[in-house]
């Protein structure tokens, strides 16, 4: 994926792409997973044919797909003068429509929730850490190319800044402890679109990784609840979680601390940046920064709330009728809700550590 021109690019993208499609159909003898493997599938190839046509218009103009030499003609100021602005401008929308697809945007946005199907652990590594991200490292890669049309800068931003919104709205309502966060993922990409549609692609990057930290935290953690809760996903039928899990418990802490912006944890200083770019870039405006303002809330709202009903408060469970020694505990024959093994809790550690700190490579002193 981070190969040196288009057409590499592209090769890795659905190489992650196919990958992507047969974990979230791994258990492929349900349907209901079957079907989420190939909505991904299918709303990626909707977002790949506008990729494919941007980079055939790329090649049009540019005679390349290196994307050193596309830079260094970008930098020609003459080069630029030549440039067909309708032109520049449908180039830039037709990669943005591949970015859609591959960052579960608004309108392809359809598929990461259902990606929840898959296995937790791939949940973590490609739809909330690295492969919905793609996107966002394409338009930072080319951002030469996106700022000469203010036209798609104002789409981008308009459209992450809708879907960071549209999803936060929709996590307030989940009760499944991965849905929650598949929708917050897509709620946080969009403010990553957000910063790159206002010109801000430092702070799109930094969010990148801040995020890949809290949020593959998340998710590991619900992993690690579903594991000793022996398959239950249903925050509705936990609570009191934190007494029975502790390492799990405090570890989620730090990543739903770190997501809902307080500082100093990492991802207040990831929402701030882009924020303050929102609020203060020629691209930007008043309503995109109250938008982000506003999802920010809504995220620290929707992520309370799942904290509290999976941690807080009393059990809402039996817990002499869970686990039997079969299947569902994977054979380890342990009775009631557990905390997981060492081989989960000790990466949990390693990314609430992350979490805790990774903010700080954002000061420019440190």
């Amino acid at each position: 994926v981070m190969g040196s021109s288009l057409l590499i690019l592209f090769l890795g993208w659905e190489g992650v792409g196919l990958c992507s499609y047969l974990l979230i159909g791994y258990w492929y003898e349900d349907i209901a997973k079957a079907a989420a493997g190939k909505k991904a599938f299918i709303a990626n190839r909707v977002g790949d044919f506008g990729f494919l046509l941007g980079m055939f218009m790329i090649y049009t103009h540019f005679g390349t797909f290196e994307f050193a030499k596309i830079t260094e003609q970008l930098g020609r100021p003459e080069f630029v003068a030549l440039l067909n602005p309708g032109a520049v401008t449908a180039t830039c929308l037709l990669l943005f429509l591949g970015c859609t697809g591959k960052s579960a945007q608004i309108p392809l946005f359809v598929w990461l929730p259902d990606a929840m199907a898959g296995p937790t652990p791939v949940s973590a590594l490609i739809h909330a850490a690295t492969m919905v991200t793609s996107g966002i490292y394409l338009l930072v890669r080319l951002n030469l190319l996106f700022s000469l049309s203010h036209t798609a800068m104002a789409v981008i931003a308009v459209v992450g800044a809708a879907t960071a919104l549209l999803a936060a709205t929709i996590a307030i309502a989940q009760n499944d402890i991965k849905k929650v966060l598949a929708y917050s993922t897509v709620s946080q990409l969009g403010y990553m679109f957000l910063a790159c549609g206002v010109g801000a692609y430092g702070a799109g990057v930094f969010h990148v990784i801040t995020h890949a930290f809290f949020k593959g935290l998340m998710f590991l953690g619900a992993g690690s609840v579903i594991h000793g809760m022996h398959e239950e996903q249903d925050a509705m039928k936990m609570g009191g979680l934190r007494s029975k899990m502790p390492v799990t418990f405090i570890t989620f802490l730090v990543g739903w601390i770190a997501i809902s912006g307080i500082p100093p944890f990492s991802g207040f200083f990831s929402k701030d940046e882009i924020l303050f770019s929102t609020f203060t870039s020629p691209h930007g405006s008043k309503v995109l920064w109250f938008v982000g303002l506003l999802t920010a809330g809504l995220t620290a709202i929707y992520m309370t709330r799942m904290f509290y009903l999976t941690f807080m408060g009393s059990p809402r469970f039996n817990e002499s009728e869970m686990g039997s020694g079969g299947h569902d505990d994977h054979g380890h024959g342990a009775k009631g809700v557990h905390e997981s093994p060492a081989l989960m809790t000790i990466p949990l550690v390693v990314l609430a550590i992350l979490s805790v700190v990774g903010g700080f490579i954002g000061i420019p002193h440190m």
